[in-house]
């Protein structure tokens, strides 16, 4: 069986190793003068591994241990996460309605017919807002996450 350390060592490197998918899938997303079918599944091609690569040790090493050292820091570092975790679930329920309403009317199969995209729907506008807030909120809670995780492995198995 794997020591404690070289497990909390393989999640921190799992953790931290997501960063750079999310940051490479919303610089390419970003980057698209259209959204088209093909796009959207490349920036997910890279969102999905790193939600995959940062889910991972939270539901099979981080939450097991939750109880046994909740408190002070282990729970803010569990309590920024779960905040990380609802801001994407916040910002799920704009992407769904923006998907649905954009597929409906052909936009990612043919992107270039002249509609704007607040047109498709009366609330397309607060469904972009959700998506934003959410996106934008899951990286900060993510991040203030992921120092307050890496000061605690850093102090519990490296000093």
């Amino acid at each position: 069986m794997a020591s404690e350390s070289t497990i909390a060592t393989v999640a921190a490197l799992m953790v931290t190793a997501s960063f750079p998918f999310y940051i490479y899938g919303a610089w390419y997303i970003i980057e698209a003068e259209t959204v088209t079918w093909d796009v959207l599944v490349r920036h997910l091609s890279f969102i999905v591994p790193g939600l995959v690569l940062n889910t991972i040790p939270v539901v099979f090493w981080m939450a097991p241990r939750l109880l046994v050292q909740l408190g002070g820091l282990s729970a803010l570092h569990a309590v920024l996460g779960l905040q990380a975790y609802a801001m994407l679930t916040f910002a799920l329920t704009g992407i769904v309605r923006i998907f649905q309403a954009k597929r409906n009317a052909d936009l990612y199969h043919n992107p270039d017919q002249e509609i704007d995209l607040d047109d498709l729907h009366e609330n397309m506008g607060a469904w972009r807002g959700r998506l934003r807030v959410g996106v934008v909120g899951y990286v900060l809670f993510w991040l203030l996450a992921w120092f307050l995780g890496a000061y605690q492995y850093l102090s519990s198995y490296v000093f």
